[in-house]
């Protein structure tokens, strides 16, 4: 049912410290960027291995206007196979979904629930042709 962790996702004070810091420094590749309804820029991807992201959101310094993140941890993502067995899965351990399952603006769907502290969970079924699987 999962898969594996598709992606640790930050909200950074300074986007290019932090791309200085997991590309430049760490020798990771920025794999690719996703822009907001606006065309803003909205979330770099870093590549760490085949299938697995550090998604950097924009915060602090260079955000986008339309952004109100706190600094740090903003969630976790589990790639599963089946988005819609998953949602079901949780549903019938009276888990309530944030999120039912949807497409993202990366092609791929995603529903979103949170664990019993209150950090996001993503959970992510990758589709063909999505930035993630072509990378």
């Amino acid at each position: 049912m999962i898969k594996r962790i598709g992606h640790l996702a930050l909200t950074v004070q300074d986007m290019e410290k932090s791309l200085h810091f997991y590309c430049g420094i760490l020798g990771f590749q920025q794999a690719f960027e996703i822009h907001d309804h606006d065309d803003l820029p909205w979330i770099v991807y870093i590549k760490v291995c085949e299938g697995q992201f550090i998604e950097l959101f924009y915060g602090g310094l260079n955000k986008p206007a339309s952004v109100e993140k706190a600094i740090g941890f903003n969630h976790l993502c589990l790639e599963v196979d089946d988005i819609h067995q998953i949602a079901d899965h949780l549903k019938a351990h009276h888990i309530v979904l944030d999120v039912e399952p949807k497409q993202g603006k990366d092609t791929n769907y995603q529903c979103w629930v949170k664990d019993p502290d209150g950090n996001r969970i993503e959970f992510m079924q990758l589709m063909p042709g999505s930035p993630h699987m072509n990378s």
